[in-house]
């Protein structure tokens, strides 16, 4: 993945704005420190800051179709990238092996439609100077992060981050996962939208073999690297399983042992159950620590780069920014997460309390829809702060397609029948005769997020918070309904 820039239409093709937008690409180059590139069509420009980690030889971008006519900038990984081109015509000649070259040949074929044809994660640009047409599309549910503003001039700015953006726009925005936009029809169009998505209650039966084989396919398809790789592993359900899924996978190959990488405070509950998974997976691990006072010093460069003013996403964005400038230093570019899945299968504790299975459903879909927003947007720009790309196999489309066709009834909690949060995850892994982990490991409630990477990091932030900020309560907004006592 990568960062990319693109002003559409903005009524000048001067060397000055060449200029102005070099400058305005630089801000991405954490994203992308490998290479950089950019494509100059009449008042169409499109920039790109390259992480090389399909083809570092030939793969820089914008990438072509034969002749230029068409002109791609994209951040994302297409997995199925070698079958998509075994389904092209024989005219097609690519100019690279990146797996993102493909999407020009497709658009030739498909027209704007090959979108839903893509297995990956994306953010991409693709220019038609034919016509001087454009569209933008962004994945299913924004595990790349990409924003779109308008110019008082008329232009159209495409940015995976804000700040890529500047006083040029008059208006931006998220761009909304799952869409694309068209200059040829000057909107937005949802391209994703499986029934399930709708909010549609799901029937089908659960099956733990057909769960069990989704997710070790969404995660063996994101082993397609050729730069080392490691995995972020917190001693939870969800990173654990990823970590013994690659584990499994590695044996008996000529590949080196999968690389493990854990942050928290010293004697952080993470820590210690990191430990013990890797211990069980052989796994090379590497235990990171920082103090309080790290995590304070660090808030400024956090909402930087994650641009948000979100409490809960600064505070759990900071031991991920502190852990990724130390992964990529040992010379790793490529970690897999444990991210999506207590909203997939209703991990949060508070889905004790769902009156039933249709509120169950509803909720883990709005949970889904708001993950760009959070997980995803935490993900992305803390780890990319320092040039190190993180993959997320439970947001994989075809395993959430079977992960969320599965009906809730059984992914509710139900202590008469012995099912905890995620039980249809931890059931679809409990093999008897090869244990993917340990049953107490397998069958570990989820921590809240204050005992995991340390207890005092909370409240070491609130105690810093409160020097800097005074509330005054009387001037305070209270909702309908609230009493004076609940200001308590």
């Amino acid at each position: 993945m990568c960062g990319i820039l693109a002003v559409l239409g903005c009524s000048d093709d001067s060397q000055a704005k060449r200029a102005k937008i070099l400058q305005l690409s630089r801000r991405l180059k954490h994203r992308g420190p490998d290479w950089s590139g950019i494509h100059q069509y009449g008042d169409n420009y499109l920039s790109h800051q390259r992480l090389a980690i399909i083809d570092p030889a030939s793969g820089d971008q914008p990438l072509y179709n034969e002749d230029k006519s068409i002109v791609v900038t994209v951040n994302g990984e297409i997995y199925n990238h070698e079958d998509l081109k075994k389904n092209l015509s024989s005219k097609h000649t690519f100019r690279t092996n990146s797996d993102c070259d493909v999407i020009a040949h497709l658009y030739e074929e498909h027209g704007e439609d090959f979108v839903n044809m893509l297995d990956g994660v994306f953010s991409f640009v693709l220019l038609n100077t034919r016509d001087n047409s454009f569209f933008v599309a962004r994945d299913v549910v924004g595990v790349t992060s990409l924003n779109i503003g308008w110019g008082i001039d008329g232009s159209v700015w495409i940015s995976s981050e804000m700040k890529g953006l500047n006083d040029n726009c008059e208006h931006f925005e998220i761009f909304p996962p799952g869409n694309l936009y068209s200059s040829k029809t000057g909107g937005f169009r949802r391209w994703y939208n499986p029934s399930w998505f709708s909010e549609m209650v799901p029937c089908a039966n659960y099956e733990p073999m057909i769960l069990r084989k989704a997710l070790e396919d969404a995660v063996i398809k994101r082993l397609m690297t050729n730069v080392p790789f490691g995995v972020l592993l917190s001693g939870g359900l969800d990173s654990s399983l990823v970590a013994a899924v690659i584990c499994r996978h590695l044996e008996g190959t000529k590949a080196a042992k999968l690389h493990s990488f854990c942050v928290g405070l010293e004697g952080s509950p993470d820590l210690k159950a990191a430990k013990e998974v890797a211990e069980y997976l052989g796994t090379v691990h590497y235990e990171f620590y920082f103090t309080v006072q790290d995590g304070i010093d660090a808030i400024e460069d956090v909402i930087y780069h994650i641009e948000t003013y979100d409490v809960t996403t600064i505070r759990e964005s900071i031991p991920m920014f502190l852990m990724s400038r130390k992964i990529k230093a040992l010379g790793v570019k490529m970690v897999i997460s444990g991210e999506g899945s207590n909203e997939i299968f209703g991990g949060y504790l508070y889905f004790h309390k769902a009156p039933n299975k249709e509120k169950f459903h509803v909720e883990t879909c709005h949970k889904i829809k708001t993950l760009h927003k959070f997980d995803c947007l935490r993900i992305n720009k803390s780890t990319f702060a320092w040039g190190l790309e993180a993959q997320v196999p439970f947001l994989d489309k075809q395993f959430m397609d079977v992960s969320m066709n599965i009906d809730p009834k059984f992914k509710m909690i139900n202590g008469d029948k012995g099912r905890i949060e995620k039980w249809v995850l931890r059931r679809a892994f409990d093999d008897e005769e090869h244990p993917y982990l340990p049953k107490h490991i397998l069958y570990r409630q989820k921590e809240q997020f204050r005992d995991k990477v340390g207890y005092s990091l909370i409240d070491g932030l609130k105690a810093h918070a409160s020097t800097l900020v005074t509330v005054n309560l009387s001037d305070t907004i209270w909702a309908p309904g609230w009493s004076p006592a609940d200001r308590k």
